[in-house]
């Protein structure tokens, strides 16, 4: 089968699924301007599927806006390191449910059910190249090059700045803006205010790596990013590369792979309080170990080395030297890569800083038994059932109930959900049932209208032949009056 064969199995698929096939939600304006039903900050994968799915349920007058170029939206073409996806290829979540859109689908398409057999994993080239199809094949409302820098409540609506300027007003925002999409990434204070920009940088940006061969590279940090820039450092000719974690050991057990269960990815969101804190603590106690295939690929290289325990705590500039301040002494590096994760605060984010004061987090709704307290845990947005933030104090920002959050932030209150493809075929189920459930009961009074006014006869007088059993329709519709 080939791509042009598959595409015509897709839409075979989506004809076939296409029931009820007529758009339902009411059309609005706002003085003369045309009102979104739906705006979808972020054309990744759970910006794509979120749409994908609203247009399924023929909730159509939708739009996804992405600062980046055509086919550079989220990370796996710019700051992604990784050689393959993390996740295993059998993964399956924007395709909701429909085989000829799974990556199993694509990739056997392009290069043939004998090369699926063989794969590993989805090299993360291929799955933006998926991603890129997928986005095609479904002709999804998508506007590249334009990013929100401001959303503001507006009457009952709310109101997107773009960052060219222009204003468009929606019943509904989905973030769907990635791993920071509720703060920003951690960089250090003393990295940023003792160091010169050109001798640091952090795993989310373009670094030049070539640049880099024959230096004494630091990175810091745990994770598998850290892991994976170390690899690129390594593999572009670094000199040496050290890699430092506070952690006295390195994690050993992948509590993602344990979470990857119909029940638990599909009920989670729904159990008490109580229960969800009490799994999250112990996950983000667990914390994810850098993959097998990453670790190895720095340990082939001997001037590469891991130095757990070792936080750095300061910075200086020694001539030409970086200085680097930890407990066990001091470390020398030509340059540094930071990897230490991300900070939950919704104000370093511009499309939030609106809103910033009014979010309720963790900490605001729920107070943990005595001894299974966890600030990180507490520092997270606390959101409804349909991923929209809640008000820190009923009644002062009504607005964050159209304001859904599908970020990596949404996990201690809905779990694996937008920014992992492990948990995306339930998030946006969940996601769109719940925006769906919003606007009928919000219209019902429309709807309700609608139905009075209905008046569609399908039985009519041509239903009745003359002649044959009885009189003419017409005329036993004439007698009975």
């Amino acid at each position: 089968m080939t791509l042009t064969d598959l595409e015509t199995r897709v839409h075979a698929d989506l004809a076939c699924l296409d029931y009820p096939a007529h758009p339902w939600v009411p059309a609005r304006l706002h003085d003369g301007k045309t009102v979104l039903d739906v705006l979808i900050v972020g054309a990744g994968q759970g910006g794509l599927a979120t749409a994908f799915a609203l247009l399924r349920e023929k909730i159509t007058n939708i739009l996804v806006v992405d600062r980046a170029a055509r086919g550079e939206e989220g990370v796996w073409t710019t700051f992604a390191r990784m050689i393959t996806l993390r996740t295993p290829k059998h993964v399956c979540g924007p395709d909701l449910g429909i085989g000829s859109l799974t990556p199993r689908a694509w990739y056997e398409a392009r290069f043939g059910a004998a090369a699926w057999e063989g794969l590993g994993k989805i090299p993360r080239e291929r799955w933006q190249d998926y991603l890129n199809w997928y986005r095609h094949v479904l002709d999804l409302p998508v506007r590249n090059g334009t990013g929100v820098v401001a959303i503001e409540p507006h009457g009952t609506l709310l109101a997107a700045t773009l960052d060219n300027g222009e204003v468009l007003l929606a019943r509904k925002i989905v973030l769907a803006t990635g791993i920071a999409g509720s703060g920003s990434w951690h960089i250090p204070d003393f990295i940023e205010n003792n160091l010169p920009r050109e001798r640091w940088g952090h795993t989310s940006e373009t670094i030049d790596f070539q640049a880099l061969a024959g230096k004494r590279i630091g990175v810091l940090g745990a994770g598998a990013s850290a892991f994976d820039n170390a690899a690129t450092a390594l593999e572009a000719g670094a000199g040496r590369v050290q890699l430092c974690v506070r952690r006295k050991l390195l994690p050993r057990v992948n509590p993602y792979r344990w979470m990857e269960s119909a029940g638990f990815l599909g009920q989670f969101a729904d159990l008490p309080d109580l229960m969800r804190w009490r799994f999250m603590r112990h996950i983000f106690t667990m914390n994810q170990p850098p993959p097998p295939d990453t670790v190895a690929r720095c340990a082939a290289f001997p001037q590469f080395s891991a130095h757990p325990g070792t936080a750095w705590t300061g910075a200086r500039m020694e001539g030409d030297e970086i200085r680097i301040t930890t407990p066990a002494g001091e470390l020398a590096f030509d340059y540094v890569i930071i990897g230490a994760g991300f900070v939950l605060d919704p104000a370093r984010r511009p499309e939030l800083s609106a809103f910033a004061p009014f979010i309720a987090q963790w900490g605001d709704r729920f107070t943990p038994p005595p001894g299974e307290e966890n600030a990180t845990l507490a520092s997270y947005p606390y959101l409804a059932r349909s991923f929209a933030f809640t008000e820190r104090e009923p009644g002062t920002a009504p607005g964050l109930a159209n304001l859904h959050n599908f970020t990596f932030g949404a996990t201690p209150s809905m779990g694996l959900s937008g920014a992992s493809i492990s948990g995306l075929k339930f998030g946006v189920r969940r996601l769109v049932d719940a925006i769906s459930r919003d606007f009928f009961l919000e219209d019902a009074e429309t709807h309700y209208l609608s139905l009075l006014r209905y008046d569609e006869h399908e039985l009519t007088a041509a239903s009745w032949p003359d002649g044959g059993i009885g009189e003419p329709l017409s005329k036993l519709a004439t007698a009975a009056e």
